[in-house]
């Protein structure tokens, strides 16, 4: 199909992945969305802090993708670029015509868990977070507007400077890995994310409303990480604790608290209707993505750690 899309966040973790797979998809013109001078005209200046600033930016434009998200910093700077940001930015789009809106947001909007096999509209949003907070926010005014929200859960791959790299910082701090933690844990690779998310942006069979967007099958925390340990030579991880030990090593560092929190309850959401229809496969599961993918995670905390 022919279709002209703006996206946001494109020079980040899963905009990138976005904008990458949009560029491979035939008759399909891709514009960023940049807080910088624009430097040609793939990109158009605009900046979710400042809703002045977003006059315009959707002009000519058939399908928003909104991958742009404040994940760090104060409250009001977060609500600013979230929550007031996204209104401004979905308020565009409506006023420029813009056929389709789309916001890559997280399941961490539900808060946590345990969740086990939920689909969308099963559990009450409660985010726990002042991130989550604005990102459920931000999800309302797409979904007011008519638009698509996509909820992932935990993202890995090239790029992922939050989720394996604080796995493997908690096995540092745990001078070992986890035994007895029956948990699963929805988790997609961020290749196969961006894939999905152009896919649902440009497909005839998905309108408004709520999708998660994971690999079908769970993985297991013990599977989890043993991968980690073993692909990423861990230092410590060939010993094991269970999981009360491992809360009692725990006790005096609240972020070994709050990982191990997440970590061994379950957080599985299912939705095998947001893949059916469309003509995009979720692809390999975690160990193979994994494994392709520890080459960089290991150049990349071998970075962290240098003198």
């Amino acid at each position: 199909m022919t279709a002209d899309l703006l996206i946001t966040g494109a020079s980040g973790f899963v905009g990138g992945q976005v904008a990458a797979a949009a560029h491979r998809q035939p008759g399909v013109r891709v514009r960023r969305l940049s807080r910088r001078t624009p430097t040609g005209p793939a990109s158009v200046h605009g900046d979710l802090g400042d809703p002045a600033s977003l006059r315009g930016v959707c002009a000519g434009t058939d399908v928003l993708v909104h991958c742009a998200t404040r994940i760090s910093g104060d409250a009001e700077t977060l609500e600013a670029v979230n929550d007031v940001g996204t209104k401004a930015l979905v308020e565009e789009a409506v006023r420029c015509g813009v056929g389709r809106i789309v916001y890559v947001s997280t399941a961490a909007v539900y808060g946590r868990g345990p969740f086990r096999g939920v689909r969308p509209g099963e559990v009450p949003i409660a985010p726990a977070s002042a991130t989550s907070r604005t990102r459920a926010a931000a999800e309302r005014h797409v979904l007011d507007a008519g638009g698509l929200v996509l909820r992932p859960h935990l993202i890995h791959g090239e790029g992922d400077r939050w989720v394996v790299p604080g796995l493997v910082w908690l096995l540092g701090e745990l001078s070992a890995t986890l035994t007895g933690c029956q948990a699963l844990q929805s988790m997609i690779d961020v290749t196969t994310l961006g894939r999905a998310v152009v896919a649902a942006a440009l497909s005839p069979a998905h309108g408004g409303g709520v999708h998660h967007v994971n690999h079908p099958e769970p993985v297991a925390v013990a599977d989890l990480l043993g991968a980690v340990s073993k692909r990423l030579e861990v230092p410590g991880a060939d010993a094991s604790v269970d999981v009360a030990t491992a809360l009692e090593r725990a006790a005096g560092t609240p972020l070994a608290l709050h990982h191990l929190g997440m970590l061994t309850v379950d957080h599985w959401f299912e939705d095998d209707a947001f893949w059916k229809d469309l003509d995009c496969p979720p692809g390999e599961g975690f160990q193979a993505a994994f494994t392709r993918a520890a080459p960089w995670y290991r150049s990349y905390l071998a970075d962290r750690t240098a003198p």
